[in-house]
């Protein structure tokens, strides 16, 4: 089962407030949730910039605003700067195990504090078990749950998809209190690897918004792949 995109519906949200730039307004095109997906049509909608949320795929579709741009790593020709082989380096000792979910009590815990923590003022607070299940769940059998652990503490989470050409990183929440750890960055990296060990062209990094701070971090993965005008080009040929 794989639809053609040109047979697909798609439907547009109303207008709502801008999760990521204050005083704007967003729409969100999404496609119809009664669509079959599988992991080919999922990966043909990541190309074009659509992104997964729970079982919903969606895209931004704003009338004045083009700031969400999606954004990737080709991870064949990535290099890590100075600062990334040191969080690397200071990561090593971490174990990794792959799950096949993350509904136990103490991932979900993990998750609570992250949020409490580190989003209080964002669209997640305050955690809702349900809330958490439904948006990092396993949509269409190709979700990886990535568990590190520093010896038998669970220290970060990464929700990973796996599409037909990269990984997509949906989601990670980590032990706020180990800042020295760089865990967010550090399971980008790892992911990065993970994909080239398992012959994958990309990294898929949600959308880079230039004038949000919660997305600069984006830009420090080079080379950085965005898409915009129906294609993808490096960042730097682009600004």
């Amino acid at each position: 089962m794989t639809s053609s995109l040109r047979d697909l519906k798609v439907y547009t949200t109303y207008p709502h407030s801008c999760s990521y730039l204050q005083d704007q307004e967003a729409t969100t095109l999404f496609v119809d949730p009664r669509q079959e997906v599988d992991q080919t049509l999922y990966s043909n909608l990541s190309v074009l910039g659509f992104r997964r949320s729970g079982s919903h795929i969606y895209r931004p579709h704003c009338t004045a605003c083009n700031a969400c741009i999606p954004a990737r790593i080709p991870v064949k020709d990535f290099q890590p700067n100075r600062a990334q082989r040191r969080i690397m380096k200071r990561n090593r000792d971490l174990a990794v195990e792959r799950t096949g979910d993350i509904r136990d009590d103490t991932a979900y815990g993990l998750y609570q504090r992250y949020i409490n923590l580190r989003h209080a003022d964002g669209d997640m607070y305050p955690p809702d078990r349900d809330q958490y299940e439904s948006f990092l769940n396993d949509a269409w059998d190709c979700t990886h749950y990535y568990r590190f652990y520093d010896h038998q503490s669970l220290v970060a989470v990464a929700v990973v998809d796996v599409m037909l050409d990269g990984l997509s990183a949906i989601y990670t929440f980590f032990d706020p209190d180990l800042d020295k750890r760089s865990l967010g960055a550090y399971a980008i990296l790892w992911q990065i690897e993970q994909a080239r060990q398992m012959g994958l062209d990309h990294l898929y990094l949600g959308y880079w918004i230039k004038d949000c701070q919660k997305m600069a971090y984006k830009s420090g993965y080079k080379p950085l792949e965005l898409y915009r005008g129906g294609r993808w080009a490096r960042a730097d040929s682009q600004e």
